[in-house]
């Protein structure tokens, strides 16, 4: 119990790197569980409807692909750029339907990286909280034995373990930020690659329906 005090002591004391820190921490990881929340269950998703629009536009029944999209994909990013695609279906250059596709991807891409930056800035922020922390310490323990007179470790050591404690917390949260904002890059490029994949079904089944050839992947 003495050590928990003591430890809860130094971080208040450390309060000007401690506590930005605390919140740091925080921000990070109400970012991360809200994204997290957010891309639940998209890749599947995105795949199974990806397989039916091929089958429907195939067939030439657009409407039934609509009519599938509205009904399970509409809240889909890759159901949202087929609702933008499907009144073009018919007569819109290929090139041209590709070209506005990769848009809608690139838009729906960024709306899925909302706020990832700020776990990334986190990370990148957190260790020199903590060295500012450190060095404020160091300097409050010198300047403390500068004023006493007195010298010897047992003067200095609160204000090095208050330095200490800020170093290794901001070394934590960095690592945790980190290794969040690792997680959430690959994991938006593999939703990136599904939506690529669900745009090339699409076309392929624009192609099939409109009797053409010669099919392109998007980028």
């Amino acid at each position: 119990m003495m050590d928990m005090v003591t430890f809860l002591d130094l971080i208040r004391q450390g309060y000007y790197a401690t506590y930005p820190l605390l919140l740091c921490s925080i921000v990070a990881l109400a970012i991360a569980g809200e994204r997290l929340w957010a891309l639940r269950r998209l890749d599947p998703r995105m795949v199974a409807v990806g397989k039916q629009i091929g089958f429907f536009l195939r067939r030439g029944d657009i409407q039934g692909a609509r009519d599938m999209v509205e009904r399970d994909a509409s809240d889909l990013p890759l159901g949202r750029i087929y609702l933008e695609l499907m009144p073009r279906v018919a007569d819109t250059p290929i090139d041209e339907l590709l070209a506005l596709a990769e848009g809608h991807r690139v838009e729906e891409t960024q709306a899925l990286k909302r706020n990832i930056w700020l776990i990334g800035t986190i990370g990148s922020a957190a260790p020199f909280i903590g060295l500012f922390g450190t060095v404020v310490g160091i300097m409050r323990a010198f300047h403390h034995m500068a004023q006493t007179g007195a010298g010897g470790f047992a003067v200095v050591a609160s204000g090095i373990s208050e330095a200490l404690v800020a170093t290794a917390l901001g070394l934590g949260v960095a690592i945790i930020a980190v290794a969040l904002y690792n997680y959430f890059q690959v994991r938006l490029n593999d939703l990136g690659t599904t939506m690529r994949v669900g745009i090339t079904r699409f076309v392929d089944g624009v192609c099939a329906y409109r009797g053409e050839r010669g099919t392109r992947q998007v980028a």
